[in-house]
Parts: structure tokens; sequence; C-alpha cells
């Protein structure tokens, strides 16, 4: 039997461990920025109880290249390949928000054009190419190889069409303000693109399929990540993240922000209940079947418009453009004469004036509002140009929801957040 003075003794050696214990139990842990399932160059650092994440402070800025800053030395078109390099796996979209913005200050955006059809039917290919990426990633964080086989085959794919129309299979550099260079856009492209269309619904079923049934796919995924809808106009979310939430934006679908040639066409745009990962993979899968859905609808439209005529300069014709630069370059397309030279080479050397005025221009791109801001002083060159992406507002609320999980859930939130760096750091 212990005597009085042996039990306080005992007492007050126990309390003192396990306030020693409990003192030691939080520590703090560096992840990133070279982290393979860090998407790039991020650095979390997270305090941890065990496997218990208490806080988490995420650190950006190792990618900073001054993207924005480096537009103002150049002129619009010289400026417009560094869209492709910002998010790197969604680059035809970048350079749409970018074009309808200098036509918007032009005065010369069109709906219907031929052109805006083109740049509908690539914003969808590369809708597909985004996700197909997105997707499989995020299958390798959690543990799933298979679905990167078949996705990484349909990349191949649609990276070569990229490279028929622009020579390149990323930084196409495709668009262009008020015009469009279709000597890649035949009827072997559309056939081909066709078959395509064909057997990429196979794989996107066969990935629908492989991982939602998967139990182990499901608990790492349902009720994991959740985004609560007061959340996502606080915090600027938009895109997928957002419509998990139950928030209903999509840029393509409202009057007041619809873009190209979307006001005609029919599709459907979806909303998640929980606002968890599982939510955000069902939606990608959903949205890359309604590209599929919506390419079909621009195919069909474009072989009329290729079937009624092979010539294509009623197009640029029927165009209404009001500087002097630009219709000095249509008459430079269609001579051959020195004085066609001479301008032509002015056109891309010197640019073209833009009016002075702001004006900023967002398109839906796979991963959210994607927008550009131009402030124009009258001449070739912007004198401002600030970028809005998708994944540097996204990246603000991480912090808040993976606080409470364990830290393997917080590989499994991140990729399902769909973050490029190259656009959150600029």
């Amino acid at each position: 039997m212990f005597d009085v003075n042996t039990l306080q003794l005992w007492s007050d050696y126990s309390a003192a461990h396990l306030t020693k214990k409990k003192a030691t139990q939080s520590f703090m842990l560096n992840f990133g920025p070279q982290h393979p399932a860090s998407h790039g160059v991020l650095r979390f650092v997270l305090q941890l109880e065990g496997e218990y994440i208490r806080h988490a402070d995420a650190n950006i800025g190792f990618l900073h290249r001054g993207t924005e800053k480096l537009m103002e030395q150049r002129t619009y078109l010289k400026s417009l390949p560094y869209f492709d390099r910002l998010d790197y796996v969604s680059m035809m979209s970048q350079e749409h928000a970018y074009c309808l913005c200098i036509e918007g200050l032009l005065g010369s955006a069109s709906f219907t054009s031929f052109y805006a059809q083109v740049r509908v039917l690539f914003d969808e290919l590369t809708r597909l190419m985004n996700h197909f990426l997105g997707i499989s990633t995020h299958s390798l964080d959690v543990g799933n190889m298979s679905p990167a086989f078949w996705a990484f085959e349909e990349r191949e794919r649609l990276m070569e069409f990229y490279e028929r129309v622009s020579g390149a299979r990323m930084h196409a550099a495709f668009y262009r303000p008020n015009d469009i260079d279709w000597s890649g856009l035949n009827y072997q492209f559309f056939i081909d693109l066709l078959f395509f269309l064909n057997n990429t619904y196979k794989s996107i079923t066969e990935m629908f399929v492989i991982l939602a049934t998967n139990n182990i796919w499901r608990s790492r995924l349902v009720r994991v990540g959740v985004i609560d809808n007061e959340l996502v106009p606080l915090f600027a979310a938009s895109g997928v993240v957002a419509r998990s939430a139950g928030f209903r934006k999509d840029l393509r679908l409202l009057k007041t922000t619809t873009y190209s040639y979307y006001w005609y066409l029919k599709f459907r745009s979806f909303l998640g209940r929980m606002g968890d990962c599982f939510d955000r993979f069902i939606i990608r899968i959903r949205e890359m079947l309604e590209s599929v859905f919506i390419t079909y609808q621009v195919i069909s439209n474009l072989i009329n418009i290729f079937s009624e005529s092979s010539d294509f300069s009623f197009w640029l014709n029927s165009e209404r453009f009001v500087t002097n630069s630009l219709n000095v370059y249509q008459r430079a397309r269609k001579g051959t004469s020195m004085e066609a030279l001479i301008n032509h080479f002015k056109y891309y050397s010197e640019g073209v004036q833009v009016p002075a005025g702001i004006l900023y221009q967002s398109v839906e791109a796979p991963k959210g509002e994607f927008g550009t801001t131009i402030l124009s002083d009258g001449s070739a060159r912007p004198f401002r140009c600030k970028i809005r992406t998708p994944a540097y507002h996204h990246l603000q609320f991480m912090s808040s929801q993976i606080r409470g999980h364990y830290f393997a859930d917080m590989i499994t939130i991140l990729g399902s957040q769909d973050v490029v760096f190259g656009e959150v750091d600029r």
C-alpha cells in the first residue's frame, strides 16, 4: 500500500509528465515546395498533432516571373504568348480572355463570327485536356494509377490537334484579336476530331466507372474538404470549386457574362450538394461529357460553313474593324505587292493602336474565372495589365479547408482544387 506522501508525489509526477507530453505533441512540418504532390512550388507550414492538422499556412511566390510587368514593354500581339505560360494546362482559354479584352477596347468583339466558333471549339478541347490531367493526377495522389494511363493517351491526341493549327503542342499562341488562322482547319481535321470525340467518350466513361465504384476512392473523397456555400463569394471562388458548394456561377450561361458563341449553344452546368472532393470529381466528369456535346455542335456549324464556301475572306470582310491598322493588315494579307509586305511588317513590329480606356474581360476557364484587365493609353502597348486567375483565390481558403483533417487528407483536398502554380504566382 502507498502512503499519502507517495501518492502525492506520483500524482505530481504524472501531471508534469502529461503536461510535457502535451507540450511536445504539437510540431511544425514543412510540406513542399519540392514535394511531388504540391502541384508546383507550393509550401505549406503545417502545425500537426500526430497526423491531425491544427493549423496550415500556405506560402506562395516561389515562381514569380513578373508577367504583368513584362507585358508593359511589349506590343499587344507580342504579349499573347505569356498567357500560354500561366496555367500551362489550359493554354487557349487564357488566350481567349486576352483577345476578348483587346477586341472590347477596339469595339470589334463578335459573338457569331467564324473565329468566335473556332475559339469555343478549342476552349472545350482545352477543358477536356485540363480535366484529363486534373483527375488523373488526383487519382495518382490518392493511390490509383489506371486512370493516368488512359488520360495521358487522350491528352496526346488533344495536343495533336493543337499542333495541327498552331505548330506547337502546348504553348500554341493560336488566338489573335479579330482574326483566326484557318490553314489547319480542313475536312480531315474535323473528321479526325469526330473520331477522337467518339473514342474519348468511352475513355471518360471508363475513368468514371473505375473511380466512382472504388470504395477506397470514395472513402478518401466523400465528406473530405467540404466548402461552405457562404465562403464562396467571400473568397471569390469560381469554376468547379464554387459549383461543388452549390454556388450557381458559370460565365458561359449568364446573359451578362456570356462570350463568343456560347449563347447559341445548348449545354448545362452542374452543381454539387456537399461541396466535398467527391462532388468536385463528379462535376469534372460531367463537364467533360458536356464539352464533348458542345464540340459536336460547333463542328456541325463549322462543317456547314465549309460546305457553303471554300474562301473565307468574306468572314474577314464582314467584321467591323475600328482602327486603320487592322484594315491595313487585312489589305496586307490579300496583296502580294511590296506595299503589302511593308504593311505586314509594320503590323507585327509596331502593333495595333488600341484606343485609350480600361476594360475587364473574363472567360470560364477549366479551373474557374480567368480574367484580364487592360488599361490602355492609346498606344500599341498596354499601360497596365492585371490578370485574375482562379487558383490564386482558391488557395486563400485552403488553410481553413484542411484544418481539422489528417495529413493524408490534405493531399486529397489539394488535388481536388486542381492548382497549377504558373497562374498563382505569375
